[in-house]
């Protein structure tokens, strides 16, 4: 008789996996608002193609990198800071291997656990890997899944990207009288579904989420709008 499979991802990969997947739709939904405002607001003063390949992609290629600097900046001291907190365990561990002991144990009796109970699981735990224990429970670090800025960096770049793309070509594409139509269309339908995507990846209602999105994506590309279209009134 085949065993039955419990393939369901738990603990730290499940959180980690869905960090990467908010991460990931919040910044396609970057770069689908910020663009959007930037190619809406040029056409309110301009209709050239020319002007708005050149300002959609200046504001691709400079919100990707804005983007994946700053994961990377951010993560690599959230990666650094991991590490000394691993550094400092290991040093006590070392240095007062009983205090540490005792430690674990009464971390372990505040999740429910009995006195006793806490005391043999912290002695099994320490004899096993007395770091990857106190990692786990104490800090709440997987030591084997140190978060990665590299990793950070590139979903981030590619995720704005992605996202900026839409209102771009839905802007440079069509003939100039259907442009901006196209372009706010296509927009508001994409921030509905970022908006739905991440209130699922939170397990929240998505009504309010996709309103919010698409209230923002709205309010940006009708305040560029009119300031291109001032702008180019006044021939600035």
């Amino acid at each position: 008789m085949t065993e039955p499979r419990h393939d369901e991802t738990h603990g730290g990969a499940l959180g980690a996996r869905l960090n990467w997947l908010r991460a990931a739709v919040l910044g396609a939904n970057d770069g689908i608002v910020s663009t959007a405002g930037l190619v809406v607001g040029v056409a309110g003063a301009t209709d050239d193609r020319s002007a708005l390949l050149t300002a959609g992609l200046a504001g691709l290629l400079a919100g990707s990198m804005s983007m994946a600097a700053g994961e990377y900046v951010s993560v690599s001291t959230q990666r650094d800071s991991e590490k000394a907190a691993l550094a400092v365990e290991k040093r006590e561990l070392r240095d007062q291997p009983e205090a540490e002991l005792e430690e674990l144990t009464g971390l372990l009796e505040e999740r429910g656990l009995s006195r006793e109970v806490a005391r043999e699981a912290a002695e099994q735990l320490t004899a096993r890997d007395a770091l990857r224990a106190h990692a786990r429970v104490e800090l709440g670090i997987d030591p084997d899944q140190l978060t990665n800025p590299w990793h950070a960096a590139w979903a981030s770049f590619l995720a704005f990207t992605a996202g900026a793309l839409l209102p771009l070509l839905a802007m440079v594409l069509p003939p100039a009288g259907w442009r901006l139509a196209v372009t706010v269309v296509s927009v508001l339908a994409a921030l509905v579904l970022t908006g739905w995507s991440s209130a699922r990846l939170g397990a929240a209602a998505p009504g309010r989420a996709m309103l919010r999105n698409v209230a923002g994506g709205a309010l940006a590309m009708g305040v560029t709008y009119a300031a291109g279209t001032l702008l180019g009134a006044a021939g600035v």
